[in-house]
């Protein structure tokens, strides 16, 4: 299969590393840096220690350096914030017919691209396993468990295909009839530990270990839960994440009993990484994720008669430190200032 991925950090570069180690011909987008690495040395992932190089790799700058080239397949891996731009490098691929498969956190990229593509054929796609970049052009995979999961956005569309060429170049992938679920089910993962660390600059399992903090997570948590209740969504297994057990426990079991549970079960799950929140705000990119996570839940929240007052505080007080309206010192390492606004 020929594919080409826009957005060539660590998702991306995963996903490229693997089908082109599978035979499939791959084509990645990322910045000048990376293209240089990839073009120079080729593809490097690091996996249980060991570091694999994909050499049949191609890097560029931009999908409008390939626009006349055939594809099969389009992956967009940016951020939910980068959709527009992907989008609309990629438009010229999608007005041939060329589906494009969003694979990113948060809701709402799907229905971004569509604005943009009109009629492409858009699926959607979740990763449930913890990647991240060590230098332009080599990754680590921080996790084993996990894999993808693909849906359809429209009547008709099908996802087999890229399933099947997923699952042979490595993934464990599952597939969902309704992208609306499968995409609240991974935002339930993502939410917890994400805002709070990437406000206070602690990691999360310092979170975990105030037990205010944690409350906080836990009715952040159940305000998404309710929401996507609202929504007529129940929540489903992902791979690797029986997440349905998940949301019960979370909206069942008081936080003394949850707490060191967290602390050995999702902290061990992602790596040992900052999360995704905390990489944006630190790379001072002027925009973040948060905006399609508790964001999203806000929205939803308003648009049906609910109140979500915990994401809501989470939400305002995060972009305010994005957009460089309040300064991060004034909640770095300051639970109680946290604690305060929510």
């Amino acid at each position: 299969m020929r594919v080409l991925i826009v957005g060539a950090r660590a998702i991306g570069s995963l996903v490229g590393h693997r089908l082109a180690r599978a035979g499939n011909e791959v084509t990645l987008v990322g910045r000048q840096p990376y293209v240089a690495a990839v073009r120079a040395r080729g593809l490097g992932l690091e996996e249980g220690g060991r570091v694999t190089q994909a050499m049949n790799v191609r890097a560029v700058t931009s999908a409008l350096d390939v626009v006349g080239e055939p594809f099969d397949l389009i992956l967009f891996t940016v951020k939910a914030y980068d959709t527009t731009e992907a989008a609309a490098q990629a438009e010229p691929l999608a007005r041939r017919g060329i589906p494009i498969l969003v694979l990113q956190n948060g809701v709402g990229g799907e229905e971004t691209a569509a604005e943009i593509l009109g009629k492409a054929a858009i699926l959607s796609a979740v990763i449930t396993l913890s990647v991240e970049v060590l230098e332009p052009g080599l990754v680590r995979l921080a996790t084993t468990r996990g894999g993808i999961g693909l849906a359809p956005t429209a009547p008709g569309q099908s996802v087999a295909e890229s399933s099947e060429v997923l699952r042979e170049a490595g993934f464990r992938t599952s597939v969902y009839r309704d992208y609306q679920t499968m995409k609240w089910s991974k935002l339930l993962l993502n939410i917890v530990a994400n805002a709070s660390p990437a406000i206070l600059d602690m990691f999360p399992d310092e979170v975990f270990a105030d037990s205010r903090l944690f409350v906080l997570e836990q009715a952040a948590f159940r305000e998404a839960a309710a929401v996507m209740r609202a929504l007529g969504l129940r929540p489903v297994s992902l791979p690797g994440y029986p997440v349905p057990l998940f949301a019960w426990a979370i909206c069942s079991l008081p936080a003394w009993f949850l707490r060191p549970i967290f602390r050995r079960v999702i902290v061990p799950g992602r790596g040992g990484k900052m999360p995704s929140l905390h990489m944006d705000l630190s790379r001072r990119k002027g925009k973040s994720e948060v905006e399609y996570l508790n964001g999203a839940v806000v929205r939803y929240a308003q648009e049906l008669g609910l109140d979500a007052p915990v994401n809501l505080a989470l939400h305002s007080v995060l972009m305010d430190i994005v957009k460089g309206e309040i300064p991060w010192e004034e909640y770095r390492g300051q639970p109680e200032r946290l604690l305060a606004f929510g």
